[in-house]
């Protein structure tokens, strides 16, 4: 019964980190294509940020640092810290094009 539970909790989790992961390709293709950082908030992508990196912790003391024993989301909490890290670097390189951009 605990392992079912389990299971669907992982899977459950597995669908929040999707849910969210689908988000952050399309706002870096959004930052891409309009070279802007308007609207967009660097407090709020380094909270999203340690969240992830919080989470990622959380799994591998679980596993008890073997990779072996990675529950399969785990990959889910990188991917998002890696899309989250992109994001933020296209923030930093935008937002400082803008401050050399005259008017």
């Amino acid at each position: 019964m605990l392992a079912e539970l389990a299971s669907a909790g992982e899977l459950f989790e597995a669908g929040m980190l999707v849910c969210f992961g689908i988000s952050w390709p399309i706002d870096i293709l959004k930052s891409l294509r309009v070279r802007r950082t308007e609207g967009k908030s660097l407090a709020f992508m380094v909270i999203v940020l340690i969240g992830y990196a919080l989470g990622l912790t959380s799994k591998f003391f679980k596993a008890g640092w073997s990779p072996g024993r990675l529950e399969v989301v785990t990959t889910l909490y990188a991917l998002n810290f890696i899309f989250v890290a992109i994001d933020m670097a296209l923030y930093v390189r935008f937002s400082r094009a803008e401050q050399v951009e005259p008017g």
